[in-house]
């Protein structure tokens, strides 16, 4: 049983322990670094749960094993809410954990009046392409190189909401 709340910010040490996982275990797949974030301090991650609602996935124990922050992009549609920093631990993939972590993003859009929620996901990032097809996101054909490494492509997908 896996239970997903949202992080306030008093929940800033354990917000900042999931997301320096995720960037040590599957750092090529997010557009900072280890090094970076490693210099934050409790301030940083405070503003950042204020700004970037966030939510927790917790296991049985109570341990954190996932979490999604979403934004209003700048540029993007005021209606368009965008899926960042999504990341489920290895160990607890394809549990629908991350299913899971989209859900509460989806529902808190919706609350909102949200029209759409989006995500970008590179191609080679199989799991995740597949998680977010079969949580209603299409493909939209909008692509870009990162400007970290111009040799790859990310694709920006988005779920319509009801």
């Amino acid at each position: 049983m896996v239970q997903i709340r949202k992080a306030d910010e008093d929940d800033w040490a354990l917000v900042q322990q999931v997301r320096l996982r995720s960037l040590r275990e599957d750092g090529d797949v997010f557009g900072s670094s280890l090094v970076r974030e490693e210099m934050f301090k409790e301030s940083h991650w405070r503003m950042r749960l204020r700004s970037s609602p966030t939510w927790l996935a917790l296991d049985e124990a109570g341990l954190v094993i996932g979490c999604v922050s979403a934004i209003q992009e700048p540029g993007s549609p005021v209606d368009d809410r965008h899926v960042v920093a999504l990341w489920v631990a290895p160990e607890s993939r394809r549990r629908g954990v991350g299913w899971a972590l989209l859900d509460a993003v989806r529902a808190t859009a919706q609350h909102e009046g949200a029209r759409t929620v989006s995500l970008w996901l590179e191609d080679s990032n199989h799991g995740a392409v597949d998680l977010s097809v079969r949580a209603g996101f299409t493909r939209t054909s909008e692509r870009h190189q990162l400007t970290r490494d111009p040799s790859r492509v990310e694709e920006r997908y988005v779920r319509t909401l009801d």
